[in-house]
């Protein structure tokens, strides 16, 4: 009698099942709990875990339901329907389409009790539905053939196919209306979605796509050079720029000025990326430009930027010091704000309040309070600095020191108590001091305040699979910089070669740095207006100090990255 009241209180497949003797209610129970919290329709967790063979449950419900039992191995299957419902959906629900008669649609399962899939699949298709029963591991296994086989068929028409594609430009000028209706043709949308994933998949940093009188061109920053990456036909620029703007939640119909904007693409369910864009109106049209904003960036760790021992123990010195400024100087995509959010990861305690002024925010970070400068508001790095010494700080960033206001507080607040960490567009080291000297900063608060400067760049790295020994000879060798003792022991340096692992020779990047921490002899010099040419020349006597040219052939000696890299990011 409890059995039969058990048996009740299941539902669908599982009630079947146990009435057919091949569960008992227990095991019914916890096996619908079971499949549940895998995802999984019962029939296919049933199946894939052993506890019952497919044929007898195929066999079972064709007897018990009176509906057609086919082997799908035995149909053809490029003769399924395709695009009448969404490979997501069908993989859901374990539900195939496998051939349409007029409005009647045949549909295979192995579940004929799953109600909520048949309404579902029937009101996405607006067709009357046939129930026909299959087997449910061939059905899981055809399944994956057919979505797969469609996504490709799918990326095959993107990549090879646009040019086909027709696409009405309409008229030239349009409002709002107009533009909404443009973007959102699906091939539009779609070749968008591609190109923002193959950028994800390449590890590029930033996407251009760039409208000319005669042609399109789409271009990925990848190790810090641009590569041509696709040329769409120059008739669906508009629309182009036009979907990026829609997603970046931009006024598609305000094509004059300049607009900033970001997007989030959601891959799946835990994994999202977010882009910077940014437009800007040309002679043909308008550029748009994408930065990848990566937050795993920030999470590399210390030893991935590539600092020399000597090196990483002066800046883990410097950022463990309880007040002072540390400078990181180098050009746009040198890595700065990498470097700055390491040291900020390793800082990042509960115990320590740490406030960041930027323009604008690109990596963000749990536990730090992080402030988007928006200077149309009033709201400047100046500002946000004083803001910040009204709230406790420990730690300050401020994303870079642009003139003498904001170069003024942030002396104070190192001198006052608080680690301040910042930027500087100098080519080195030794000229970040006399920049700020130029700025109108007494010498004394510069010596007084300042612990580290840090100039870097960003160097290709040779690929593993491919870089080869490079032969040149020792007066070359010599005039590149390394010493007679380093050629006397057998200097093995590489060359890029390419392969299909890598972009011309090169995979990924690593740090190139120059660290001059302030001593008390450099800040003596520094208080008696000593030029950046002394500077150096003092750093280099008190021996801790290597420029970048030298910590590059430092990176060419262990076979790191070739000196047509370091010529390239070194070499006046």
């Amino acid at each position: 009698m409890a059995e039969a009241t058990q048996a009740n209180e299941l539902k669908g497949l599982a009630r079947f099942l146990v009435n057919s003797g091949l569960l008992t209610p227990e095991m019914a129970k916890q096996t619908v709990k079971d499949a549940r919290k895998a995802g999984q329709p019962l029939v296919q967790f049933l199946v894939e875990k052993g506890h019952l063979e497919p044929r007898k449950i195929a066999v079972l419900a064709h007897q018990e339901f009176g509906l057609p039992l086919l082997d799908l191995d035995a149909l053809p299957k490029d003769s399924f329907p395709k695009g009448l419902v969404d490979g997501e959906l069908v993989e859901k629900h374990q539900m195939l389409p496998i051939f349409q008669r007029g409005k009647r649609l045949f549909l295979a399962t192995a579940d004929p009790t799953n109600q909520e899939g048949i309404k579902e699949l029937q009101f996405h298709t607006g067709l009357s539905l046939e129930i026909v029963l299959v087997e449910a591991d061939k059905l899981s296994r055809v399944l994956n053939e057919v979505v797969q086989a469609q996504e490709t068929a799918l990326g095959m028409a993107l990549e090879e196919n646009l040019e086909n594609i027709d696409f009405d430009l309409g008229e030239e000028e349009q409002g709002n209306e107009g533009d909404n209706l443009e973007v959102d043709e699906a091939p539009v949308v779609r070749y968008v979605n591609k190109i923002l994933l193959d950028a994800i998949n390449s590890g590029a940093s930033d996407i251009h796509f760039e409208p000319y009188e005669k042609s399109y061109r789409i271009r990925f920053r990848q190790d810090g050079m641009l590569y041509e990456k696709a040329s769409p036909p120059v008739n669906i620029a508009h629309r182009l720029s036009s979907r990026l703007k829609v997603m970046a939640r931009l006024n598609i119909a305000e094509r004059r000025v300049p607009q900033d904007g970001r997007i989030k693409l959601k891959i799946s369910k835990n994994q999202a990326i977010d882009f910077r864009v940014n437009t800007c109106p040309t002679v043909y049209g308008e550029k748009v430009v994408l930065r990848i904003l990566d937050s795993s960036a920030a999470q590399v760790g210390i030893d991935a930027l590539g600092f020399e021992e000597d090196q990483k123990e002066l800046f883990l010195k410097a950022i463990h010091r309880p007040y002072g400024m540390i400078l990181v100087t180098g050009p746009t995509g040198s890595g700065k704000t990498v470097s700055l959010y390491t040291a900020l990861n390793i800082l990042n305690k509960p115990e320590i309040n740490i406030s960041t002024a930027e323009d604008p925010v690109e990596i963000q970070v749990e536990g730090i309070n992080q402030v988007n400068i928006n200077t149309a508001t009033g709201l400047d790095f100046a500002e946000a600095l004083r803001a910040f010494l009204r709230q406790d700080p420990d730690i300050i960033m401020v994303g870079e020191i642009r003139d003498l206001e904001t170069g003024e507080i942030a002396v104070k607040a190192a001198q006052t108590g608080h680690l301040v960490l910042s930027t500087l567009h100098t080519n080195d080291a030794p000229q970040t001091l006399t920049r700020l000297a130029n700025m109108g900063i007494p010498p004394y608060n510069i010596a007084s305040s300042v612990n580290l400067i840090m100039a870097q760049r960003l160097a290709r790295r040779l690929c593993e699979h491919c870089k080869t020994p490079e032969e040149l000879p020792r007066t070359a060798l010599l005039e590149e910089g390394f010493t007679e003792a380093e050629v006397a022991e057998g200097l093995t340096i590489y060359k890029a070669v390419g392969c299909d692992k890598c972009t011309n020779g090169y995979k990924g990047r690593v740090g190139v740095f120059e660290i001059l921490p302030v001593t008390e002899a450099i800040g003596q010099l520094i208080m008696e207006e000593g030029n950046a040419i002394q500077l150096k020349e003092l750093a280099l006597k008190e021996g801790y100090y290597y420029d970048l040219r030298a910590a590059g052939l430092k990176k060419v000696k262990a076979g790191i990255t070739s000196l047509e890299e370091i010529n390239r990011i070194t070499k006046d």
